[in-house]
């Protein structure tokens, strides 16, 4: 089997890239944004004062991964909802995308378009390789006062929505 010369070269590239931008810690301001969801509606981070919020960043619209994730946190909204919690994802993806990608599988939650990429950057989670661009898949809780409660860098996608749906119920039993 005959290997890539350029592979550790690509693959050391790809690392220093996705680590470029820091996460903000734990306990910090979460970073506000101004994006436009699947329906052309503007959405900050302010609206969402005195209620959690599972923000889960994602690669591409309607690919496999993103397509399982997505799915599983429409197939838990009642849950999320109940608790008083909101489902929000976030990719570079334009409207227009989202806007296929939520009528094609009834996703009942808001997808934002950070096109530009700046708040994916601000959640530390934009990965640059030349001018490929893309948000990581990782996800954020944040609490009702917009702090970062929980960062989570490895998701999987068909488990991760029950895993952020068990954290919130934790994190809100501690504050009771």
């Amino acid at each position: 089997m005959q290997t890539c010369p350029r592979l550790p070269l690509l693959l050391a590239a790809f690392l220093f890239a996705a680590a470029a931008y820091a996460s903000p810690p734990e306990g910090s301001q979460a970073p506000d944004f101004r994006l436009q969801d699947q329906n052309g509606e503007w959405h900050t981070l302010d609206q969402y004062q005195g209620r959690w919020v599972a923000l889960y960043f994602y690669p591409k619209d309607d690919t496999p991964g993103c397509t399982t994730e997505a799915c599983a946190f429409r197939d838990n909204i009642f849950a999320f909802e109940e608790i008083g919690a909101t489902v929000i994802g976030v990719s570079l993806d334009d409207v227009a995308s989202h806007a296929e990608f939520a009528e094609k599988y009834s996703l009942p939650f808001s997808l934002l378009s950070d096109a530009g990429g700046e708040t994916a950057q601000a959640y530390g989670v934009l990965t640059k390789i030349g001018s490929f661009r893309m948000a990581s898949r990782e996800s954020f809780l944040i609490d009702p006062d917009g702090k970062l409660a929980k960062h989570y860098t490895k998701v999987s996608p068909g488990t991760h929505s029950e895993e952020v749906l068990g954290d919130l119920k934790t994190l809100m039993a501690a504050t009771e």
